[in-house]
């Protein structure tokens, strides 16, 4: 699946959960404790968040105790999301998500860091895939997912590294006249060696566009999956 396009269908699929011998490692453990830590960041932006591993339920909820321990929370208390057991790498294989360059005792490849987000339909809107070696970045995902939610309300662009009070910028396809309508304050247009006219940051791009406007009406158009899968339809994170 990381090799489809985006905008493509999650596929349905039945699979034990958490909720309803383990190939764990340190990197996962920190993982899955950061994702726990910010969960309440990713249900106030009406995401919900799903785990794949290839191990069984019974592995997975003792390893949990370990994720609950590294984040220093009580060793019995139940992760906020679910974990897919995937034993027999069914979904593993069909998602693509395996690293050929790291191999398991018996030579097998492991498990690639993968991060699938689906909007409504279940529709790709992100993937991104890390090398098993390489742990998953939380909070550029969280960021890339308040992006999505704005992107999908508002005509902007988020440009590089965008954090909280940061300018968006107006998207090249919007005439001037129109931008002026949709932008009440303008947009500072910055003169480039090309003589384009397409470089401009929002000059009333309120600081609360990109933090607010995602926890009201707009982040419930656009749920998301984290770290492999939609749980039920969709509205998740798959990690």
């Amino acid at each position: 699946m990381p090799g489809d396009l985006l905008g493509v269908e999650a596929p349905s699929f039945k699979a034990n959960t958490t909720i309803g011998r383990i190939h764990v490692t340190p990197v996962c453990t920190t993982e899955l404790g950061r994702a726990a830590k910010l969960a309440p960041e990713f249900t106030k932006r009406t995401v919900k968040m799903i785990s794949l591993s290839i191990d069984s339920v019974e592995d997975h909820l003792a390893w949990s105790k370990d994720v609950n321990a590294y984040k220093s929370e009580d060793p019995t208390e139940q992760l906020p999301f679910p974990i897919i057991d995937d034993k027999n790498q069914d979904f593993t294989i069909q998602l693509g998500m395996l690293d050929p360059a790291e191999k398991d005792e018996k030579g097998m490849p492991v498990t690639a860091r993968v991060v699938f987000i689906f909007g409504p339909g279940k529709k790709l809107k992100l993937s991104i895939l890390y090398p098993a070696t390489t742990g998953r970045n939380f909070d550029e995902i969280l960021r890339v997912i308040i992006c999505l939610q704005l992107t999908a309300e508002k005509r902007v662009a988020i440009p590089v590294d965008q954090k909280n009070g940061d300018s968006v910028m107006v998207l090249p396809t919007i005439p001037e006249e129109k931008a002026k309508n949709l932008f009440p304050k303008g947009a500072f247009i910055k003169e480039l060696p090309s003589g384009k006219k397409y470089f401009r940051p929002a000059i009333d791009s309120p600081q609360s566009w990109f933090w607010s406007c995602p926890l009201s009406t707009m982040s419930q158009r656009m749920p998301a999956v984290h770290h492999g899968f939609p749980q039920q339809s969709i509205k998740n994170i798959l990690v």
